[in-house]
């Protein structure tokens, strides 16, 4: 499963979704799709996600699988080359039930304690090279995650919540990294996203860019971004990442 349809079969370009080729859980518009239509006939062209590849269908529409050369769900634990699926890994058999009851118990019990505005549901969400951690709950609405994403800027919720998760599971061998607005993902360390880079290693990359809105130290893009495989490029919203693809990859002289 070659590449040498590209004009630059050599040169890959990996992006986030949240933040970056999409407002934060929303649906990707039509502005980014044409964007990513251009670039496709230049380059190889992939995502690269901590969400299960149903949230991920949602955001980026039902033919994710056909539109993008390379989807990675979960950090790459479930990934799919030209639409064919590989090989993936499992969080739970990783830890094991007794650990994991353990550091669950915590989570729960620490959630109850503290005072927060407002509380909705699915506080913590079982997925397959993960758990994902929401101290509002991932049931809030737009307005309650913009709302819960203010609030935690100024009284860090999350961020003393991992402080406290690393303190009290040094030994388990896990990272803790904060990204979206209302949750924070756990996981082994190194199955982070630069987990992804194992599956395209194969094709000899000379050039891999990735595009990230959370690419800054404790972001769960910061370890491919900073990544000496990858070219980063730090990015504020997708209208940043389209702007900066426009001028890297001159796509304004592409025609679909």
């Amino acid at each position: 499963m070659s590449f040498t349809e590209k004009e630059d079969p050599k040169t890959l370009v990996l992006f986030d979704v949240d933040g970056t080729l999409t407002p934060a859980r929303l649906t990707i518009s039509d502005e980014m799709t044409k964007t990513l239509e251009k670039l496709r006939r230049k380059v190889v062209i992939g995502f690269v996600g901590g969400s299960d590849l149903s949230k991920q269908v949602e955001q980026l529409g039902p033919n994710v699988l056909e539109d993008f050369d390379y989807c990675f769900s979960e950090n790459g634990l479930t990934a799919y080359k030209k639409g064919q699926e590989l090989a993936s890994q499992s969080f739970i058999n990783w830890i094991g039930d007794e650990k994991y009851n353990k550091l669950v118990k915590f989570i729960l019990r620490y959630l109850s304690d503290i005072d927060i505005p407002i509380r909705r549901g699915t506080f913590i969400e079982f997925r397959n090279g993960m758990i994902n951690v929401s101290p509002v709950g991932r049931n809030a609405s737009t307005q309650e995650r913009n709302d819960f994403e203010a609030y935690d800027k100024i009284h860090h919720v999350r961020e003393k919540l991992v402080d406290a998760l690393r303190k009290n599971f040094a030994d388990f061998g896990l990272t803790y990294s904060i990204g979206g607005q209302i949750s924070f993902d756990v996981f082994p360390t190194g199955w982070d996203k630069t987990y992804c880079l194992q599956h395209v290693a194969e094709e000899k990359f000379e050039h891999i860019h990735f595009f990230g809105d959370k690419s800054y130290k404790g972001g769960n893009d910061y370890e491919i971004y900073s990544d000496p495989r990858t070219i980063g490029h730090a990015v504020n919203s997708p209208a940043d990442t389209i702007k900066i693809l426009n001028e890297i990859f001159k796509l304004d002289e592409v025609t679909i």
